[in-house]
């Protein structure tokens, strides 16, 4: 067997063998990295970024980004045990942190590791503002987004591997021109839409975690009204961009709110913050 054939063996072996079921939307995603593989690489690197960064502590900013991040953890636990899905969070070490930067921004690791800066928090404006961003990124890290995009990562690899063997017998400048066109179909063809799938994935399954910790999903459509003024309406096409752009984000927002506070209902949770 040609090597070109042995590789395309591998990659669909491999892509068929990584499929992991998300159960807060019931599909499977390619994902074959374990979490005691991401996780304590993760957890380092969190640790690292804090040890070099002004870490607020001790202030009611502070104490809210601890204590909303609590209560969206504790409401992904609720939904996952109610579906069949308990010991899914084992290994998971939460940790909730502000950092003291200009930054309009926070992101999370995987494994739970969540950090807000305080350039967010004039937008987030309150403590639902701050729920709202909070349960997006709690939604990345119980959907393993990082792991998804790690296993994506590899497989685009393997697949470069598959088109260099290809054209191996071509001249130099043609191996050139076909492998950039193999990286720009890639990324515009598949690792940006894999982004922007998973940040609109993080947008709804994190109104169903703010709607069961207390918080009025129909909020979060006015945190990114907020984002979109900050930004002046200056962001890139869609289709470069690794992220929806706001008013994208805005209507998802608007249509899955209602289903939102329907799936909170069946937690008791009848009232809104």
């Amino acid at each position: 067997m040609k090597l070109r054939q042995i590789t395309i063996v591998a990659s669909f072996l491999l892509l068929l063998a990584g499929c992991k079921t998300n159960p807060f939307t019931g599909e499977r995603n390619l994902n074959f990295v374990s979490n005691s593989q991401i996780f304590p690489a993760s957890f380092q690197q969190y640790n690292e970024v804090l040890a070099q960064s002004e870490v607020v502590k001790n202030t009611s900013e502070a104490r809210m980004i601890e204590n909303v991040g609590r209560k969206i953890a504790v409401a992904a636990e609720r939904y996952l045990n109610a579906n069949g899905y308990q010991g899914y969070l084992d290994g998971y070490e939460w940790e909730y942190s502000l950092i003291k930067d200009d930054q309009v921004n926070a992101w999370a690791m995987p494994g739970g590791k969540i950090a807000f800066y305080t350039g967010i928090m004039p937008i987030a404006q309150n403590e639902t503002g701050v729920a709202a961003i909070m349960a997006h990124e709690v939604a990345h890290a119980v959907a393993n987004h990082g792991a998804q995009r790690m296993s994506a990562a590899q497989l685009q690899q393997v697949g470069g591997a598959v088109v260099g063997a290809a054209v191996g017998g071509k001249s130099e400048s043609t191996q050139q021109i076909i492998a950039q066109a193999y990286g720009l179909g890639t990324n515009l063809g598949g690792m940006l839409p894999f982004s922007r799938s998973h940040e609109s994935e993080a947008d709804r399954i994190g109104l169903t975690l703010m709607a069961i910790a207390g918080y009025d999903p129909a909020e979060a459509a006015n945190l990114w009204r907020r984002m979109a003024q900050q930004s002046g309406g200056q962001s890139q096409p869609e289709f470069l961009s690794t992220h929806p752009n706001p008013q994208t984000r805005i209507n998802n927002i608007e249509q899955w709110a209602p289903q939102a506070k329907a799936e909170a209902q069946k937690y008791g949770v009848t009232s809104f913050k």
